[in-house]
């Protein structure tokens, strides 16, 4: 469910909580994040407002989003992840089972365990994930 384009962007976003410019170079290393998908990840926190990109010898990135208003939700649709546990959650999938039957009790089931799983990561920040240890001791 969490790609591995996610599980990097929140890798390279960890590095860039002191909000200082880092040469992507230096995070990408540091992150273990192979620097030519970090281009490509950094790129799209850049486009969705949660860093800075500056060009140049002296360029690098830097934080500017506060993670505390950024859920895993976010930025797992930030990264294009899809969210749903089965194709059948998405509102475009035309399932054939349903056009030719109607009403799946399936479906039905899923789609409440799809709000639930939703739900919790819409309720867990970046900083609460990066930083807190919200359940380091769980």
């Amino acid at each position: 469910m969490i790609t591995r384009e996610t599980d990097y962007a929140i890798r390279l976003l960890r590095s860039l909580t002191d909000r200082e410019l880092h040469p992507v170079a230096e995070i990408a290393e540091k992150e273990l994040v192979p620097q030519a998908f970090s281009y490509k990840i950094l790129k799209k926190l850049s486009k969705a407002g949660y860093i800075q990109i500056s060009r140049g010898s002296d360029g690098g990135c830097r934080l500017i989003a506060d993670l505390n208003q950024i859920s895993l939700y976010d930025l797992m649709k930030t990264m294009g992840d899809n969210c749903g546990i089965t194709r059948c959650m998405d509102a475009a999938y035309e399932c054939p089972w349903r056009e030719q039957h109607g009403n799946c009790e399936v479906h039905n089931c899923l789609t409440k365990i799809q709000d639930t799983v939703t739900a919790e990561l819409e309720a867990h920040t970046l900083q609460e994930l990066i930083h807190d240890g919200a359940y380091a001791n769980e």
